[in-house]
């Protein structure tokens, strides 16, 4: 039936909206089973020639197809606006955004989305407002996770319908590889000239507290202020100086390839906490030195990709 689906519909072109050609309904289980109350209500009702209970039937069938119209209602003219999966390291959770765009002038309630296999996410979309369908995508391994459909669906009202479409769009969410590793950053600094040489951890510049990011070490955790009640935040140092830090994969002695890029995340990610400038070097690839978020996503893209393609350094 899904290939019959991608046939019938061909590959979408965001935006896309959600025309009555491309909707399905059917009956959920609770719909299925008042249906066959019905049948037997309406059999009871001929069968001792209960006009009562022949109303009662007429007046609930009545009231299923009015439920089914709204449910079907629900999802049309909806429009798919834009799909984007931000950056996760491997092993945690990792999300597909759709942003939903209603033009109608009723709300659509309990819209519902699935990426791929992946578990559902849900969201309300007000009356001429737009809405964001967060949908759980699972990120196993450093990569690029393709995802080459999503589902849209909706029960409301009454939950005794279900209507859905699949939108066939080709997105693509970026694993880094999990920061881990117990090696110490290199020590053998670089600097220029006239900059002070790094001795230790006290001659770092306190640059205060920022909110925690996805792969952050813990031991960077002002747990004082956490036991306080306070966000979960993170230390943040500068170093002195103009110094930078040097990572090559080439120097690590680590057995295995994936071991090594988890390595560098987690001096990637570590360097970038401290305020520290750093390059990247990796067979084939050289990421100069630099630091900031955009430099921070550089390099643990080209991490990602490693092995995979040969256009690391010139992707963003």
């Amino acid at each position: 039936m899904a290939r019959w689906i991608r046939r019938r519909q061909g590959v979408d072109v965001l935006p896309v909206e959600l025309k009555r050609r491309r909707l399905y309904i059917v009956p959920s289980r609770p719909g299925l089973a008042l249906g066959a109350l019905l049948v037997l209500m309406l059999l009871a009702g001929l069968n001792y020639a209960n006009s009562l209970a022949l109303f009662l039937t007429f007046l609930l069938a009545a009231f299923a197809l009015v439920v089914m119209q709204q449910c079907h209602r629900n999802l049309q003219g909806l429009v798919v606006e834009s799909l984007h999966a931000p950056a996760v390291f491997a092993r945690r959770p990792g999300e597909l955004r759709a942003s939903l765009r209603n033009p109608g002038p009723l709300a659509r309630m309990n819209i519902q989305g699935k990426a791929d296999a992946e578990a559902e996410g849900g969201a309300d979309v007000a009356a001429g407002g737009q809405g964001i369908l967060a949908l759980p995508v699972t990120a196993t391994a450093r990569g690029i996770v393709r995802i080459e459909r999503i589902r849209i669906a909706t029960t409301h009202p009454f939950g005794i319908f279900r209507a859905w479409t699949w939108v066939h769009t080709s997105a693509s969410m970026l694993v880094y590889p999990a920061p881990e590793g117990t090696l110490a950053m290199p020590s053998d600094i670089s600097t220029h000239a006239g900059a002070h040489t790094r001795q230790g951890a006290g001659v770092d510049e306190w640059a205060g507290l920022r909110p925690f990011r996805d792969g952050d070490s813990p031991r960077q955790v002002d747990w004082k202020a956490y036991a306080r009640e306070a966000p979960l935040l993170v230390k943040e140092y500068h170093a002195y100086g103009t110094q930078l830090r040097r990572f090559d994969f080439a120097r690590l002695r680590i057995p295995g390839t994936e071991a090594r890029l988890s390595q560098l995340a987690r001096w990637v990610v570590d360097a970038e906490a401290r305020g520290e400038r750093y390059a990247l070097e990796l067979p084939g690839v050289s990421i100069a030195p630099d630091n900031g978020t955009e430099h921070r996503h550089r390099c643990l893209a080209a991490l990602a990709r490693f092995g995979f393609d040969h256009t690391q350094a010139n992707d963003p």
